[in-house]
């Protein structure tokens, strides 16, 4: 999934030499921490949070063929 996220979210910003990806498990779940410059935060999130919920989305669908639930935070890098 980590792949998946990093890919997306190094087309859409400025800095894609910032875009860190991590993923944590926690039993069933797998939290997927997307980290970017703080510049480039507007454009991961977008208008009203469309593309975060479209990246969500995306990974979510790419779970359940997994048969995984995978959930997908975006943090800034001063944080």
């Amino acid at each position: 999934m980590t792949s998946l996220v990093e890919l997306i979210a190094k087309s859409l910003v400025d800095n894609p030499d910032k875009v860190e990806v991590t993923e944590e498990k926690a039993g069933s779940e797998s939290v997927v921490q997307l980290r970017v410059a703080s510049d480039d935060m507007g454009k991961v999130i977008g208008k009203q949070g469309r593309i975060a919920k479209a990246l969500r989305t995306v990974v979510k669908a790419a779970a359940t063929r997994e048969n995984r639930k995978v959930s997908v935070e975006i943090v800034s890098e001063n944080e």
